[in-house]
């Protein structure tokens, strides 16, 4: 058998990511990302990928093109390649967002074995945000100056009472497991999170969506713009092209754009009746979801609202 000869390998590193490494980048009024550890870069990408794809890849994509390639047709095995390791400092309420997504490794600070940590996230009074009218877990708008200054001294208040009481229980002897019991959701926890690039970029696609509360969103556009941008330039602006600002379109929209394209508007009106999205006539106009969500893609594309008409009393 001939025997084989490797070439040696050095590890690959990015000196922009490099520069930063152990740096705290400051979110919310005391919270914090910083990178601890990464393996892989973009040329990591393009390695795996030429691996799978066999040798004559080389010559027909370009490494930039090879990345948006992959990002453009969800091919997301050699986005693994890469993994990152952050160091975060987050409100509890924000990180049992976070939690959620169980594609990571996780070590987080416990408070069974060591003190909780001192700070509790607040809230100015121009920060607290109103309840929004067609979306029940998001917000839109704040409330005005006066009753935002009287809701942050109440939870001032409300947080040196929790904190006081915490103290005084782990004064008493009480086990740190018990005390912590009372203490609020905004009290900052630390965790070192450790992810592949494509279940991060997942991530990011969820929470820096203009949906997501505002608070995870903090974190993950420091994490995107000023870490994964650095990191994997190539892989970040075919992720920004071709996921986090690009618009997804269904069937069911694809249909009815078809119909507004030639102009045929009673066709799309009576496709949306056919879609469930629009009442068949005579009966009540009522809020869809989905068919809101078709109205913001026609506007983003310039394109009217054939119904528009039929549901203004809305």
């Amino acid at each position: 058998m001939e025997e084989r000869t490797f070439e040696h390998l050095e590890r690959p590193t990015v000196p922009e990511l490099d520069a930063i490494l152990g740096e705290p980048f400051k979110v919310l009024d005391d919270g914090f990302v910083r990178v601890v550890d990464y393996m892989g870069t973009d040329s990591s990408i393009v390695q795996a990928a030429r691996v799978s794809y066999g040798k004559g890849t080389k010559q027909l994509r370009q490494d930039r093109g090879l990345i948006r390639y992959l990002l453009r047709h969800h091919h997301t095995t050699p986005l693994e390649m890469c993994e990152i390791k952050l160091h975060v400092r987050v409100p509890m309420d924000a990180w049992r967002q976070w939690i959620r997504h169980r594609t990571a490794n996780v070590n987080e600070y416990s408070t069974r074995y060591s003190l909780a940590i001192d700070a509790a996230q607040r809230t100015t009074p121009g920060e607290w945000r109103m309840q929004a009218v067609s979306n029940r877990q998001g917000s839109e708008g704040f409330v005005d100056a006066a009753q935002g200054a009287h809701f942050t001294e109440q939870e001032t208040q409300l947080h040196d009472l929790a904190r006081s009481i915490y103290t005084e229980r782990i004064n008493a002897g009480v086990a740190r497991e018990q005390a912590r019991k009372d203490l609020p959701l905004a009290t900052y926890t630390e965790a070192y999170w450790k992810v592949d690039l494509h279940n991060l970029l997942h991530f990011l696609f969820l929470r820096m969506d203009a949906h997501a509360q505002y608070e995870i969103r903090a974190y993950a556009d420091v994490i995107g713009k000023e870490i994964v941008r650095r990191w994997c330039p190539e892989a970040w602006d075919a992720f920004l092209d071709y996921r986090s600002n690009a618009m997804e379109l269904t069937r069911i929209d694809s249909d009815i754009i078809t119909a507004i394209n030639v102009g045929d508007d009673l066709r799309a009106i009576n496709l949306a009746r056919s879609y469930e999205l629009l009442p068949q006539e005579g009966e009540e106009v009522k809020r869809n979801m989905e068919r809101e969500e078709l109205e913001e893609k026609l506007r983003r594309l310039g394109m009217r609202i054939p119904w528009e008409d039929l549901i203004s009393d809305l």
